[in-house]
């Protein structure tokens, strides 16, 4: 059975940090590529970082770059995002996803975690 388990969501004020950990069971790592994407209600899913199956190829939508880095521990079989100077307008529930395409679309992804709750205040 496949488990993907997000952790480090939490509250912080306007240019603080987290940093969001994925644990994922169940899948062999290093053979399945991974994404972050975050959603608020009533928005659809929107595709934060993605990253390729041995963490070389990373890429970022374009209103984090610079602030935000994912990357993948394949030997721990965990994902990251580390989050920087946080605006306000980051706040969403935010998934971690695991899939055979490198892409940047939600129906590529075959397995998500439950989300983890990242709010951010001015």
């Amino acid at each position: 059975q496949v488990q993907l388990v997000e952790s480090g969501g939490g509250s912080v004020q306007a240019g603080g940090s987290l940093r969001l950990s994925c644990g994922v069971s169940g899948l062999t790592s290093g053979t399945y590529y991974m994404a972050w994407f975050r959603q608020i209600p009533e928005k659809e899913r929107e595709g934060v970082a993605i990253i390729n199956r041995d963490g070389v190829s990373t890429d970022y939508n374009n209103s984090v770059k610079g602030r935000f880095t994912i990357s993948r521990d394949n030997a721990e079989n965990t994902l990251h995002l580390q989050m920087s100077s946080l605006k306000p307008e980051d706040t969403a529930m935010y998934y971690c996803a695991a899939g055979d395409l490198y892409s940047w679309l939600p129906r590529a992804y075959n397995y998500w975690g439950q989300g983890t709750q990242v709010t951010v205040s001015s």
